[in-house]
C-alpha cells in the first residue's frame, strides 16, 4: 500500500511538472496550452482537491473528484493518470486498466510515465488491504515528586480569629521513586476513505510507592470530511485511567480539528480544534466535570528544523458542587525539534497552563479563590538505531505555582526509553 502511495505521488508530481506528454497531433497541442491558461480555473482547482484528497489518504474523494475533472475536461493528462492509479489503488483491476488503455492512447506519455505504468501493472491491483501501525514503548525513569507533594509544610488557617498553622503529614510531601513505563500504539485505517480507528495503552508502576502506579486505556476512531475547501477530521474517543490499581477517571472525547485554506508562507500550516471532553472521577465526589476547548496550532517546517506553536481557551464546567467550582484557563506551548547529525533528533518544548476558579475554595477553611500557574520545561534527546527502534532520554522540569500554598509543587523526571515501530 505505501508503494501504491508513493506512486500516485509521483504520478501527481509528473503530471503537474508536465511530464506526461500532449495529446496526439495538433488537439494534444491545443490541450496543453488550453491547461496552461486554465491554470486557475474551476477545473484546475479541483484537480489540486483531488491531489489533497490523496496526500490526506481520503481515496475515495479523489476518486470521485478525478471522475468529474475528466468529464469536464477529457484532455485533462494527470486527471485520467491519477484516476487509474487511484482506482488500482482500490483493488478496482478492470476500471484501472480501461484507464491506462485510454491514457496511453489518447496521450503521449513520457518514457517515465510508460515505466510508471508498467510497473504498476506487474504490480497487479490487489484488492484494497489497511494500513497498520504499532508502536510499542518501554522504559525506565526517576521521578522526584511522585506524589505531587507540596513545595510547603504547613497550611494557615485563619478563621477571624488568631490564625492556626497545620503541619501537614508526610504523605502531602514530596517522594522520589523510580519507576518502569509500558505502551501500545496502535492505528488502523479503516476505510479507503481515510477513516482509522486507534487504541493507546500506556502503564507506570512505581518501584516502591505503589498506591502511585497508573495505567491509561484510550479507544477512538477519526473521519475526514470536506466542507468547501476546508478538510476537516472528526473522531470520538473513549477512554479510562486507574490509580493504584483502583478506577480513578472514565473519559469522553468529541474533537474536530481542520486546516484552513489560506495563503500561508512556504513551509507554513494553520491547524484550528475544537473538542467537548467528559470528565467522570469514580472515586472522588463532587469531581465531575465538562471541559471545552478551542486551540490554534501553527507550524512551521524549514529543512532540519521543525516549530510548532499552540495556543487554546478552555471552559471547565463543573457537573456538582465541586470545590471553586467552575474554571477557566488557557494553554500556551512552543515545541522545536531538529534532526543532528549521527541519527540524532534533538526537541526542546515549553507550556504554560493557567485556571482560574470562579469561587472560594473551601469557604471557611480555604477561602481563596484559586488561581493555577503550571510550567513545563521539556527537552529530549532521541537516537534512531535501528530501521524502526529509537532510543528517547527524556527530561521535564515542572513548577506549579498558585496562591494556594498547599497545592503548589515541583517536579523533575528523566525518563530512558526504547520505541519500536512494527513493521
Amino acid at each position: 500500500m505505501s508503494l501504491r502511495a508513493h506512486r500516485l505521488a509521483a504520478a501527481a508530481l509528473l503530471a503537474l511538472a508536465g511530464a506526461c506528454a500532449h495529446a496526439h497531433g495538433a488537439d494534444g497541442a491545443d490541450a496543453g496550452a488550453e491547461e496552461t491558461r486554465a491554470a486557475d480555473s474551476p477545473q484546475q482547482t479541483l484537480y489540486r482537491e483531488a491531489l489533497e484528497a490523496l496526500a490526506e489518504g481520503r481515496r475515495t474523494d479523489a476518486s470521485q473528484a478525478l471522475r468529474r475533472l475528466v468529464a469536464e475536461q477529457p484532455l485533462h493528462a494527470g486527471a485520467w493518470l491519477d484516476l487509474a492509479l487511484t482506482q488500482c489503488a482500490l483493488g478496482n483491476g478492470d476500471e484501472a486498466e480501461r484507464l491506462f488503455a485510454t491514457f496511453e492512447t489518447r496521450f503521449q506519455p513520457s518514457q517515465d510515465i510508460l515505466v510508471l505504468i508498467a510497473e504498476t501493472r506487474e504490480a497487479g491491483c490487489k484488492p484494497w488491504e489497511p494500513v497498520r501501525s504499532t508502536v510499542v514503548t518501554a522504559g525506565r525513569g526517576i521521578d522526584r515528586n511522585v506524589n505531587q507533594g507540596a513545595s510547603v509544610t504547613s497550611l494557615v488557617v485563619d478563621r477571624g480569629q488568631q490564625p492556626v498553622e497545620l503541619t501537614l503529614l508526610p504523605d502531602f510531601l514530596p517522594q522520589r521513586d523510580d519507576y518502569s513505563v509500558v505502551g501500545v500504539d496502535y492505528l488502523r485505517e479503516l476505510t479507503p476513505n481515510g477513516s482509522v480507528g486507534y487504541v493507546q495503552y500506556q502503564a507506570r508502576r512505581n518501584d516502591h510507592i505503589h498506591r502511585y502506579d497508573s495505567a491509561a486505556l484510550f479507544a477512538g476512531v477519526e473521519s475526514p470530511w470536506r466542507i468547501g475547501r476546508w478538510t476537516v477530521r472528526a473522531g470520538a474517543t473513549l477512554g479510562a485511567v486507574t490509580l493504584g490499581g483502583q478506577l480513578y477517571q472514565r473519559q469522553g472525547q468529541l474533537q474536530a480539528r481542520a486546516t484552513p485554506a489560506l495563503p500561508l508562507p512556504a513551509g507554513t500550516q494553520l491547524t484550528v480544534s475544537g473538542s467537548a471532553t467528559w470528565n467522570r472521577y469514580v472515586t472522588l465526589t463532587n469531581f465531575d466535570s465538562l471541559t471545552l476547548e478551542g486551540r490554534a496550532l501553527l507550524s512551521w517546517r524549514s529543512g532540519p528544523l521543525v516549530a510548532n506553536a499552540a495556543f487554546a481557551l478552555l471552559d471547565d464546567r463543573a457537573r456538582t458542587q465541586r470545590p471553586g467550582g467552575n474554571r477557566h484557563g488557557g494553554i500556551a506551548s512552543l515545541l522545536l525539534r531538529r534532526s543532528l547529525p549521527a541519527s540524532l533528533t534533538g526537541e526542546l518544548g515549553y507550556t504554560r497552563q493557567t485556571w482560574g476558579s470562579a469561587a472560594p475554595y473551601a469557604p471557611e477553611l480555604i477561602d481563596a479563590v484559586r488561581a493555577q500557574r503550571t510550567e513545563v520545561l521539556r527537552t529530549a534527546l532521541s537516537y534512531q538505531f535501528a530501521k524502526h527502534q529509537t532510543l528517547q532520554l527524556e527530561a521535564r522540569a515542572v513548577r506549579n505555582r498558585e496562591n494556594i500554598g498547599i497545592f503548589q509543587y515541583n517536579d523533575r523526571i528523566l525518563q530512558l526509553s526504547w520505541q519500536w515501530q512494527l513493521p
